[in-house]
């Protein structure tokens, strides 16, 4: 891999990692669009150390007042009832349907799942379900004309069957074109959250489950060398900074606006590649090895 490579793609990672259009889709279609050898699985999991790193300096004050309202209720039965203690219960059990799904389809995941036609046919049907979540949200907030606004639920209201409910969700981000924050989102948007409740869960949700995968990968690349370092770093520091950026944007665009230009766009990007894979322009495996 390039510099230069390592800079589109950290930009395109920071860029898209928190909206929901897919880190990984966009990482993919970078790269088999430039005519460059797909970056890869491990590289997508490091690339993202870099954006959960802007989660954590972004929500700093919510992590610490979780973790250490969690820690006390280790030992504090008074503490187990405090909200802050719970959601880092939460956060765990949620992350628990991706821990799982992550290790037994690794090699799914960095195979089968890579395939251009899946990405583009994820982007599609996942943009058709954010689409709908998004609709049903603003039909609460907003009322009707024979309807009165429905107040919506906030993570006050959250429990352990929604936080399985979310952690499914953000597994199905396993697959390139899904995108972990479209799924979680949508599926708090479809359980009767707010967008910036369904959005803060999301974002929590998603740091032991990125963490752990960027660790893991980059042990596996350390012990079997497939990984340029210098590059990956580079497009690591990138995503940090660009990423940070977005988070901050995506949060105030949120409490205000529609997802329906991201459902537009995932589904017009989605048909793109079909047409071109079916035309024969772009090869569904391109840029993997042997292709």
């Amino acid at each position: 891999m390039s510099w230069f490579e390592s800079l589109i793609l950290g930009l395109v990672q920071g860029l898209t990692e928190f909206l929901p259009v897919s880190s990984s889709a966009h990482l993919r279609l970078t790269a088999a669009f430039s005519g460059w050898k797909d970056p890869g699985a491990a590289f997508t999991a490091i690339t993202q150390l870099g954006t959960e790193a802007a989660v954590l300096i972004y929500f700093r004050k919510d992590v610490g007042r979780i973790l250490s309202a969690w820690f006390r209720s280790l030992t504090s039965k008074a503490m187990r009832s405090d909200h802050d203690a719970q959601m880092g219960w939460l956060v765990i059990v949620g992350s628990i349907p991706i821990g799982l799904l992550g290790v037994t389809l690794k090699d799914q995941i960095e195979g089968p799942f890579r395939d251009l036609r899946i990405t583009a046919t994820m982007l599609i049907v996942m943009g058709i379900v954010i689409g709908v979540a998004d609709r049903l949200a603003a039909r609460d907030e907003t009322g009707g004309k024979h309807r009165a606004a429905k107040e919506r639920k906030g993570l006050k209201d959250l429990n352990v069957r929604d936080g399985l409910i979310y952690g499914v969700c953000q597994a199905m981000a396993l697959v390139p074109g899904v995108s972990r924050s479209g799924a979680t989102i949508s599926g708090g948007l479809f359980m009767g959250y707010t967008r910036e409740a369904a959005a803060r869960y999301s974002f929590l949700l998603a740091m032991p489950a990125v963490l752990a995968s960027g660790v893991f990968e980059l042990k596996d690349a350390s012990e079997g060398g497939h990984v340029s370092w210098g590059p990956t770093a580079f497009a690591t520091v990138i995503a940090f900074a660009v990423g940070y950026a977005v988070i901050a944007w995506f949060m105030k665009f949120i409490s205000t606006k529609s997802f329906m230009p991201f459902v537009y766009y995932r589904i017009a990007l989605g048909v793109v590649v079909i047409v071109l894979v079916s035309m024969g322009a772009l090869s569904p495996h391109a840029g993997e090895s042997g292709s």
